[in-house]
């Protein structure tokens, strides 16, 4: 892995006293984050030294297992595309319904991914896109679909399923199971 120059950290206002105390061997900002992912990522980003070209992998904690190679290839991807995320393909058949409840349309497994993190871009085209979905009143559920929603050129790299998302307690069963 490449080495990192620095950690950003989002923290609640009453956290973000005790993250700064941590003891890391790169430089940390820490910020109170926001009302929402958006809100969070972007004070983070507002923390980071200025540098348009730097490259700034947005991670978040609840996916603590994203491979090594995967990463590095986040990274190559920065060489021709915009912006890049890890994605796991859909092993399951989706359906699009409506606001009833009825399936409109089952869409092709083949074509859907699932959105990971880390998702990278250089600093500058993670600023502007925030800035830009700040003025336009633009909302996502990821930080990529910023950069697609601006017209950027977006990279997804495949990641296997053991990058996991930790959120409930039954999927920090499944983390920590070892195969039992």
């Amino acid at each position: 892995m490449p080495p990192l120059a620095g950690i950003a950290v989002a923290v609640a206002p009453d956290r973000v006293h005790e993250v700064s105390q941590w003891n890391f061997p790169l430089p940390l900002w820490v910020v109170t984050g926001g009302a929402t992912r958006q809100t969070s990522v972007e004070a983070a980003l507002g923390a980071l030294p200025e540098g348009a070209e730097t490259t700034v992998l947005i991670h978040d904690a609840v996916r603590p297992f994203p491979p090594a190679a995967a990463i590095l290839a986040l990274i190559r991807a920065l060489e021709t595309w915009d912006g890049a995320v890890l994605g796991e393909a859909s092993a399951d058949t989706l359906k699009e319904v409506d606001a009833l409840g009825r399936i409109v349309a089952t869409l092709p497994r083949e074509r859907i991914f699932r959105a990971q993190t880390p998702q990278v871009a250089r600093l500058g085209t993670w600023k502007r896109a925030f800035d830009w979905a700040r003025s336009t009143g633009f909302i996502a559920t990821d930080d990529v679909a910023l950069l697609e929603a601006m017209g950027c050129r977006v990279l997804l790299v495949p990641s296997p399923a053991s990058n996991l998302k930790i959120t409930t307690p039954e999927d920090w069963a499944r983390a920590t199971d070892c195969g039992r």
